[in-house]
């Protein structure tokens, strides 16, 4: 039992802790029943018979008496108990925050107490036991009397079953069914219970750093289909024994092996706690995934599989479980797409660009509406005279966070989420006022078409053919002065609504040009069945022109491209040469025929007031 905490003496107003043999009671155990009155010699009785340990206290802290069931209970008699403290018997003073509040029911500072204490049976089992201790009333004042001291009454009850009942009933609660392991309410408990632990007890830093292997069985669904649930449950239950397996071989842990947790499905992690660094983790996932790779035999049936697993070690400090989490799923997600069956360690700079990619995608529709996108222009050159014969329409996003964003930062985004049916719209209505404001600016120069890059989903999601003329009629520039670019890939093999919505587009005079041509399908027979009327050469062919600087010209892809010309040509079409940089690229293509060129030899994308002073100028260099 406890020792006498210091400062608890009597004079200090505390209960006091005495031995020996007991002494004669100051006062009686109970209170009288009034003037004239006895013992109530049936409550002391039933005190005494009663199963239920009990005894009386004093406002000191000393038993005046106590119950044979008490007695049993501490495995002495009943009359060796009278005198000495409750709090030693019981051992109320291990715990500061349980003496307190005894010590204020002792001096009448509060009304009840009631704790669960866990106290050692003489027979050398564990209990736990319900202590309530609750004031008596204090002697009436009657013939002859006066008040007396205050005492308590001491009950404690075993409840060590009802401890135990919960304690099953809180194990199935924490467990999955199927695999036994702790299920996901625990793994976090457990998670957020490291993350928040203190330094330890013996002065050591304590948990410095946690890890995490989050994994899921690559093709489980496959198997639930084909074999069935119960096969299904049955390699969940192996998968969970070979990961426990290899939790506990990876050496010795100051609380035992990791936590390994199914936190659904095909889901499992394991929880490395006091992590050794992220070698350690690498270390324990290249385990999981040859442990995994052996094959399963269960009820006759021979199962292969593989798991991804996402790999996360960091410090516990600063970090929390729903970070922790989600950098784990992250992570996941990556080992999935880099093609499963690996493990992935969470890298905060692919991250970061993931974050940035979600924050566009979040932003990019509202942008729109705000106002937040510009475009600028870049020239298309005649390569037979040097003069600017039209303009490319390039957009650019102003955002407010990450700057200007050129198209392939947020293009791709647009597409995915089909925000670029908004914002294709926006730039080809915007791009036809320009050009048209140019025309009305320079009457008496050859007006400049306008090109516009089109996405293939701007044609299915949307009625182009619609907005094109809705746009033609309002801005009242020529159709014949708008040339709509589409991706080669976007276009070659397609059928039905794009190439109808295309057919429709060259009835109404609209150019279609060919972006990228030569890096896609490249289905010259296919393309003399296209409306198209543009091919706009890859920036990869032109590159192999380039005799300065050091570069090595490639005399295939000056053959190539002077081919594709010649068949261009021949199908009525005019072709455009992307990424022109050098005047010695400049003059090569023009000699193989290109109609127009561009790239930065002529200019960079410009502001549209910079085309304007271009226009019915001199020649372009090249």
């Amino acid at each position: 039992m406890s020792g006498t905490p210091e400062g608890r003496g009597p004079t200090a107003g505390t209960p006091r802790y005495s031995a020996g043999p007991p002494t004669t009671e100051r006062h009686a155990p109970w209170p009288s029943a009034g003037a004239g009155g006895s013992e109530p010699h049936g409550y002391r009785a039933a005190f005494l018979a009663a199963t239920l340990p009990m005894a009386v206290v004093d406002h000191e802290g000393l038993v005046v008496t106590a119950n044979e069931a008490l007695g049993g209970l501490l495995g002495r008699s009943a009359a060796t108990l009278a005198n000495q403290s409750a709090a030693d018997l019981l051992d109320l003073a291990a715990d500061g925050r349980t003496w307190h509040a005894y010590r204020e029911v002792l001096h009448g500072r509060r009304s009840r107490f009631r704790c669960t204490h866990r106290l050692k049976h003489p027979d050398g089992r564990a209990l736990w036991a319900e202590v309530t201790v609750v004031p008596m009333p204090e002697r009436e004042a009657g013939a002859g009397g006066s008040a007396g001291p205050g005492r308590v009454l001491l009950s404690v009850s075993d409840i060590s079953d009802r401890r135990e009942l919960q304690k099953r009933l809180r194990h199935l609660q924490m467990h999955d069914p199927v695999t036994r392991l702790p299920n996901r309410t625990l793994f976090f408990e457990r998670l957020s219970a490291v993350l928040e632990a203190p330094p330890y007890d013996d002065g050591s830093p304590g948990r410095s750093r946690v890890g995490l292997c989050y994994l899921d069985l690559d093709g489980f669904k496959a198997v639930n289909d084909t074999m069935g649930h119960r096969i299904g449950d049955r390699l969940l239950a192996a998968v969970a024994g070979r990961l426990t397996d290899c939790a506990a071989q990876d050496g010795p842990h100051r609380d035992g092996a990791h936590l390994v947790a199914r936190l659904g499905g095909d889901e499992f992690a394991i929880l490395v706690e006091d992590s050794a660094g992220t070698q350690q983790l690498t270390d324990l996932a290249r385990s999981v995934l040859a442990a995994l790779q052996q094959p399963f035999d269960l009820a006759g049936h021979r199962i292969s599989v593989s798991a991804s697993i996402g790999v996360v070690e960091r410090a516990v400090a600063g970090t929390s479980a729903t970070g922790l989490m989600q950098a784990a799923d992250t992570t996941l997600y990556w080992a999935k797409a880099d093609g499963k069956a690996r493990w992935t360690v969470f890298d905060p700079e692919r991250n970061a660009h993931r974050m940035t990619r979600q924050t566009l995608s979040s932003t990019l529709r509202p942008a729109v509406e705000r106002g937040e996108f510009t475009i600028e222009y870049q020239p298309l050159v005649g390569m037979a005279d040097g003069i600017v014969r039209g303009v490319e329409a390039l957009v650019r996003w102003n955002h407010p966070q990450f700057g200007m964003l050129s198209p392939n930062r947020f293009v791709t985004i647009a597409e995915e989420d089909g925000s670029i049916v908004q914002l294709g719209r926006w730039v080809l209505q915007s791009a036809c006022r320009q050009a048209r404001r140019w025309q009305l600016e320079h009457p008496t120069d050859p007006p400049l078409f306008i090109s516009v890059n089109v996405a293939v989903r701007q044609v299915w999601d949307s009625d182009l053919v619609t907005d094109v003329a809705e746009i033609l009629a309002e801005t009242g520039l020529d159709p014949s002065l708008l040339q709509l670019e589409l991706t080669e890939s976007a276009v070659m093999g397609s059928a039905g609504q794009p190439i109808q919505a295309l057919r429709s587009l060259s009835e109404m005079g609209v150019r279609i040009a060919i972006d990228d041509f030569g890096t896609g399908y490249s289905n010259l027979a296919y393309l003399s069945r296209l409306p198209v009327s543009v091919l706009k050469l890859d920036g990869s062919f032109v590159r192999g022109f380039r005799y300065d600087d050091g570069a090595h010209p490639s005399p295939a892809d000056e053959t190539i491209v002077e081919a594709m010309v010649q068949l261009a040509h021949r199908l009525g079409l005019t072709v455009t040469a992307e990424c022109v940089e050098t005047a010695g690229q400049a003059e090569r293509l023009r000699r193989i025929g290109c109609d127009t060129g561009q790239g930065w030899l002529y200019s960079r994308a410009v502001a549209p007031e910079r085309i304007g002073e271009l226009i019915g100028t001199r020649p372009m260099q090249g």
